[in-house]
């Protein structure tokens, strides 16, 4: 089979919901190709990304690259792409330079070009995120392992506010917490959750491509029994009580659903928002102070901002 790889050139800030419409569309994979991983410090002791080619490269901004089938609807199916991504300036997304590239490529091309960025990283005090595909040795006896397998939607779970998220669902869960994951994607904060202590963790997304991940994911890393993934549109029509939400998606996403957050909470628990950009740090912080949370902690890397608050 052949393969068409779609290169949208935008901005870091446009990169989530880029890659969310791609994988609406049918994408068998994303790549972000961002410029600030060639000056990054890495351990390559842990296993993560190096000898990066800069010619990869654009001088500004990020490429987000996505592979989709050749077939009869590839032109008006990437006609729909450039038309949704266009679609998000109504958002107040900024999406750059907006410029879309298409190159064909075979079945073998495809499999590696996208493989080839993955690795074993460690994100957290005690959580490694691997592709299924790798082996990894654990460098202690309490290093929790996540297998992934970033073919199937959604990346490797390796992206600043996953690595927020999960960081703050390290620090913040209780044993025996129940879990609620709002805008699951593939899983990664219900399995982490689940694997730091959660008893039990609702996983709700719009999209079914996800509810489907979340599970497989689940499966792969033996834990489905403890998460149960469903097509729900945010928190509406929930009716269980949890100790924990956690919600890794875009700002004006959190702030539509911050009074059911609330209401959903139980007293003295946390919600743990991240995937807001810098200039809507503000933004979701006066929701959440509305919608009655205290706001705990602040944490920033790179872009990227995540937010823990607690209901009194």
């Amino acid at each position: 089979m052949k393969w068409s790889e779609i290169c949208i050139h935008t901005t870091n800030e446009a990169i989530e919901p880029i890659s969310n419409i791609l994988h609406e569309a049918g994408a068998s994979g994303v790549v972000i190709e961002d410029p600030q991983d060639l000056i990054k410090e890495r351990d390559t002791f842990m296993g993560e990304i190096y000898e990066l080619n800069p010619d990869d490269y654009p001088a500004e901004g990020v490429y987000v690259k996505a592979y989709l089938p050749v077939n009869s609807f590839l032109g008006e199916t990437v006609e729909e792409i450039k038309h949704a991504i266009t679609n998000l300036i109504e958002f107040d997304i900024n999406i750059g330079h907006n410029h879309v590239t298409i190159s064909e490529l075979n079945e073998e091309d495809w499999a590696t070009a996208w493989k080839k960025y993955y690795k074993p990283v460690k994100i957290s005090e005690k959580v490694t995120i691997i592709p299924t595909w790798e082996e990894y040795e654990p460098v202690s006896s309490d290093e929790i392992i996540i297998e992934l397998d970033p073919g199937m939607a959604f990346g490797t779970g390796t992206h600043p506010t996953t690595v927020l998220s999960i960081q703050a669902i390290e620090q913040y869960i209780e044993e025996n917490d129940l879990v609620m994951d709002v805008g699951a994607g593939s899983g990664v904060l219900s399995i982490a959750s689940v694997l730091l202590g959660a008893k039990h963790v609702h996983a709700f997304d719009l999209d079914d491509i996800a509810v489907k991940s979340t599970t497989i994911n689940a499966k792969l890393n033996n834990v489905e029994s403890q998460i149960e993934s469903k097509q729900n549109n945010l928190l509406q029509g929930v009716d269980v009580e949890a100790d924990l939400i956690v919600s890794n998606i875009l700002a004006e996403i959190i702030v539509q659903f911050t009074d059911d957050a609330f209401a959903k909470l139980k007293s003295g628990g946390y919600f743990i928002t991240s995937g807001i950009i810098k200039n809507k740090r503000q933004l979701v912080k006066d929701q959440l102070i509305e919608s009655g949370f205290e706001i705990v902690e602040v944490n920033v890397m790179e872009d990227w901002t995540s937010i823990i608050a607690r209901k009194p």
